[in-house]
């Protein structure tokens, strides 16, 4: 008999997930979330061997003499948290155009008077390798201590090939050095750089930069700011159609500032994810529900910027398209790693409920990083990514907002 390496024990509540890793929960199926009452998991060598009621896993002779046992006893375990859009890699900060929001100048405003992501550019070219990883490498511990087990990290502070290049091999140097899993993203469109006209700047990704990225095998997906005054429907399609024929997995910024076609362009490529989508259309939403696109949404992004506009979540729920939810880390519209505060920013402004919101940080979230296959549920085969939080109820979750209600991350069975 084997015997598990750890067994967590007598969780109040157990959130399992089980069930949707083929396919992202969607409908009335974000509510379904395998909760098991005095629940266990049992893990060995970081994979799930058992799940069920804690009389279940001890009836399967899975507790040997070295196994390591946590008792969840008045608390709520759930698989960690997935952050499936992040752009945590980054030096320098941009606490200075707090004042400018506040005075009311806009976002796009403050990046044509070269500051915003062309600020955080000049910052991160500017500092050393061992720099990037040691700031970068603080805020992916902080997420971890959060509950974010998995997360994925954009490029596109570079701009340029060379910087571009650098920032992905740094992505994956963190990934192989720290706990937190990392998943890389190309997203050399994230603001066209200075000197350029939007379509120069386009054919130049088209033609050089994402032929040496894909040739060096230095990203899985690329994404593309598809925003009036950044990147065109047009533009975005030629780079995300690049993108494809040299076989990377497509991801896009969409509809965040205005309705400019960013949803429809999504489902028309079949991407595997849109992100923002804070005006995207009626006609939009129903296209992405259609070709089964998940929307990831980052409350956390609407409320820095103070507009009171939120994505049309339940509308998306209602027309069965997917939902995930994400920080957007960043040094500018969201400079947080927290996932316990988007899920209250979830519940009170996207209005979903405790049950949903856990589906979007979880398995939802595994789809739209394509790692449902191993993270995302507490089933067995899979990653023993756990959480147990020192809640008494799902509920309390987002209830309580503001602090940390991780009590022990497990990653790969190991407590981290």
């Amino acid at each position: 008999m084997q015997y598990a390496d750890l067994l967590i024990h007598s969780a109040d509540m157990m959130v399992t997930m089980k069930g949707h890793s083929e396919r992202p929960a969607r409908g009335e199926g974000m509510s379904e979330i395998g909760l098991i009452y005095d629940g266990a998991v049992a893990i060995r060598e970081g994979k799930i061997i058992a799940v069920g009621t804690t009389q279940e896993v001890l009836a399967g002779g899975w507790l040997g003499p070295e196994t390591m046992q946590i008792s969840a006893q008045g608390k709520v375990v759930t698989p960690g948290f997935i952050d499936p859009h992040t752009h945590a890699l980054y030096a320098g900060s941009r606490e200075n155009e707090l004042s400018l929001k506040i005075k009311g100048v806009s976002y796009l405003e403050i990046l044509k008077q070269g500051g915003g992501i062309l600020a955080t550019v000049r910052s991160t070219k500017q500092a050393t390798d061992e720099e990037i990883k040691a700031q970068t490498g603080r805020r992916l511990q902080t997420m971890l201590s959060l509950g974010t087990t998995t997360a994925e990290v954009k490029s596109g502070y570079g701009l340029t090939l060379d910087e571009e290049m650098r920032a992905l091999r740094l992505i994956k140097e963190l990934d192989s050095e720290l706990v937190i899993d990392l998943v890389a993203t190309f997203m050399g469109a994230h603001a066209v750089a200075p000197g350029y006209s939007e379509e120069e700047f386009t054919n130049y990704l088209v033609d050089e930069v994402l032929p040496e990225i894909a040739a060096h095998a230095q990203a899985e997906f690329c994404d593309v700011f598809c925003e009036p005054g950044v990147f065109s429907v047009s533009s975005s399609e030629r780079i995300l159609a690049k993108a494809k024929q040299l076989h990377f997995k497509l991801k896009i910024h969409a509809d965040e500032l205005a309705a400019g076609g960013g949803a429809e362009l999504a489902a028309k490529l079949n991407v595997i994810s849109a992100e923002h989508l804070l005006q995207a259309s009626d006609e939009g939403i129903a296209a992405l529900a259609k070709q089964g696109v998940i929307a990831v949404l980052l409350p956390a992004t609407s409320f820095n910027l103070a507009k009171n506009t939120y994505a049309r979540a339940r509308e998306m729920i209602r027309a069965g398209v997917p939902v995930a939810l994400a920080t957007d880390s960043n040094p500018g519209s969201s400079p947080t790693e927290s996932m316990p505060f988007v899920l209250t920013l979830a519940c009170l402004y996207l209005r979903l409920t405790p049950e949903e919101a856990l589906t979007a940080v979880t398995i939802n979230a595994a789809h739209a990083i394509s790692r449902a296959d191993q993270a995302g549920s507490l089933e067995v085969g899979k990653q023993g990514d756990v959480l147990i939080l020192d809640i008494p109820n799902l509920n309390y979750l987002p209830y309580h907002f503001g602090s940390n209600p991780v009590g022990t991350v497990i990653k790969r069975g190991r407590v981290v």
